[in-house]
């Protein structure tokens, strides 16, 4: 893969990263860490409730890979292997032959969507493992294993793993991403208004498969990685570990594929410690620990990020107490606003401004403040609709 041909991919995959950015509201890091995972060759897993757009994302962002083969499945506790693998023949087997039908299923497919993959079946836990680990298929009839050409699997669930047999997929499953109902009322107007309205046809990029297959196989793994950034993810584990927070060496070693791959996303030659961000989707089991590995990658990559992470907890804290107040008068509503969150809330916003343009100006990232910026955002618009009863339109209007 020439240099301008991996330039031009990655420029590519950033067009399909902005345009589904802006079709899916409050979802960019989402976004851009599937599309990394990808580029890394690697599986991810959407958790969150149903009805966040966990399936259609998938099928959106899987279906800008051109001439790719692709294979989507909902698993339940029944589902038979062959049904995902490939089923038996009728008509061979009238003839006396046993053989198995490949074409559509996982065993020829590039990218896989398996939705609730948790629900994996026991009879199919084995060839479902021997998949996702090692891309092999061994065939009901015996012989030799297929060699599947996955690059990698979106997967999606709606809960954790319950049991021994499904937590080792879910060990298998590099990336991991959470997804809520939309927290900014403004997005959610503008949600509502996309139901009722015929927008126009949305820019759609594409990547050609051979062009991403070169990008995994050539261009990411020539992404420099820098000494510095190997110190900064032994420090990193240092600190995780005095957390009891410990990953295994698999999952360390898989995890520099995914800076190369954010690295190349970006256009750079070298993994830049801004890279480090996307472990914040690697480094936790239970999502009761994401916030505490965040913390530690943040403060890691950058010096804004501490000070971005404090003005998160109080804006935590702020709509917490706006939870509490529910069903209060409009006047103690008002008085709370007035007294002390409109304050809070705005000094915390030019805060963050000033940190955007400082990290922005010294060349660090600025994802870990736009997501703060966003929580800032999405409170105010609360605070304004259901403490103030402003209507949504005029609450986006203003912000």
């Amino acid at each position: 893969m020439g240099a301008q041909d991996a330039q031009d991919t990655a420029g590519s995959l950033r067009a399909i990263c902005a345009e589904l950015s802006d079709r899916f509201y409050e979802r960019a890091d989402v976004v851009r860490t599937l599309v990394v995972a990808l580029l890394a060759g690697q599986h991810s897993l959407v958790l969150g409730p149903p009805g966040t757009a966990k399936s259609e994302l998938a099928r959106e962002l899987t279906g800008r890979v051109e001439g790719a083969a692709y294979w989507e499945i909902l698993l339940s506790k029944f589902t038979a292997p062959t049904r995902m693998f490939g089923p038996i023949d009728v008509a061979a087997l009238a003839r006396g032959e046993y053989r198995q039908v490949y074409d559509g299923r996982a065993t020829t497919a590039h990218i896989a969507f398996i939705d609730e993959i948790f629900k994996c079946s026991t009879a199919a836990l084995n060839e479902t493992l021997g998949y996702l680990n090692e891309r092999i298929y061994h065939p009901e009839s015996g012989g030799e294993p297929i060699r599947c050409p996955l690059i990698g699997a979106i997967t999606a669930s709606n809960e954790l793993p319950s049991g021994d047999d499904t937590a080792a997929i879910y060990d298998r499953l590099l990336v991991r991403l959470e997804v809520g109902y939309l927290a900014d009322p403004s997005n959610f107007a503008a949600l509502v208004r996309s139901a009722v309205g015929r927008p126009a046809a949305p820019a759609r990029t594409t990547v050609q498969l051979a062009a991403l297959q070169g990008a995994v196989t050539d261009a990411v793994p020539a992404v420099a990685v820098p000494e510095v950034i190997v110190d900064a993810v032994c420090t990193l584990r240092a600190a995780l570990r005095r957390k009891e927070l410990v990953a295994s060496d698999r999952r360390w070693r898989q995890a520099v594929g995914l800076l190369q791959a954010s690295a190349y996303l970006d256009g750079r030659p070298a993994v830049a410690e801004t890279d480090l961000s996307v472990l914040t989707h690697v480094l936790w089991d239970s999502p009761a620990q994401r916030p505490a590995v965040e913390r530690e990658v943040l403060h890691l990559v950058n010096p804004d990020a501490k000070e971005a992470l404090e003005l998160a907890d109080a804006i935590e804290e702020l709509e917490a107490q706006l939870d509490a107040m529910a069903g209060q008068s409009r006047e103690a509503l008002s008085d709370w606003v007035i007294k002390k969150a409109h304050n809070q809330l705005a000094t915390a916003g030019k805060r963050l401004e000033k940190l955007r343009a400082e990290a922005a100006t010294a060349g660090r990232s600025t994802a870990a403040i736009d997501r703060v910026t966003g929580r800032q955002r999405a409170v105010r618009a609360r605070v304004l609709t259901e403490a103030l009863g402003l209507d949504a339109s005029m609450v986006q209007a203003q912000l």
